[in-house]
């Protein structure tokens, strides 16, 4: 993330891992020494002695695990919310029209080696993780051992494990915190009014949840910032 001005930063690790786990599914950006490439894999961010790693699983056919096609570091991208801005949601532009549009959205990218590990055990205590993760909450929370017997086996020789130790996470909240309280705002405004169209974005609600308390200490409404992603 190269261009990352200090009003969008926000170093606060417990809620760039909170941001991750309410948004796994991942950008796996790798490089085989020549041209990179994406996938998208949901990934499971944990703390260990060590640091963040992220786990996760990919198909067997998938040669993003094979030797030489994840050259260097691997960048997993999350985005949480996105959205176009018009500039006539700012009350700034009748009084002056000196207004552009741009677009806002949350984001968290992390960096590391990915390393593979294609042992059965380890495989399938990453994919009990994840599925405990994401059916947390449920009524009925599916489980692996509500499979017939071997069929967990069976699908799990078909899949490689994945870990990435993070070495550098980085969080963009791109939410107008720079703005005036009334153009943020108003441009709050015009995102939980707009309707459908090439610039609908992502999770508009969320979104609108975080342009109304900026993270990174306190708003410019004096509002203490939202500590956590918000539901």
């Amino acid at each position: 993330m190269p261009y990352l001005p200090d009003h969008d930063r926000v170093n606060d690790e417990d809620l760039v891992l909170d941001v991750i786990a309410q948004h796994p599914l991942a950008s796996l950006v790798t490089h085989d020494g020549t041209s990179p490439e994406v996938d998208l894999i949901p990934l499971l961010a944990q703390r260990t002695a060590s640091g963040i790693e992220l786990i996760g699983h990919v198909a067997r056919a998938n040669p993003v695990w094979q030797v030489g096609r994840h050259e260097g570091e691997s960048l997993a991208v999350f985005r949480a919310t996105d959205h176009y801005i018009s500039p006539t949601w700012y009350p700034s532009k009748a009084e002056h029209h000196r207004t552009v549009p741009t677009w806002n959205y949350v984001a968290v990218h992390a960096w590391g080696p990915l390393e593979v590990h294609d042992d059965p055990r380890w495989v399938r205590t990453a994919v009990a993780r994840l599925t405990s993760h994401m059916e947390a909450g449920r009524e009925e929370p599916w489980r692996m051992g509500m499979a017939p017997p071997g069929y967990v086996d069976e699908q799990l020789a078909h899949v490689v494990g994945i870990r990435i130790p993070v070495r550098r996470v980085t969080g963009k909240f791109k939410v107008s915190a720079h703005k005036s309280d009334p153009d943020r705002l108003g441009a709050r405004d015009g995102v939980a009014a707009d309707g459908p169209g090439p610039g609908a974005g992502s999770n508009p609600d969320l979104l609108v949840e975080w342009m109304s308390r900026p993270p990174g200490g306190t708003s410019r409404a004096g509002a203490p910032a939202a500590r956590r992603a918000p539901r």
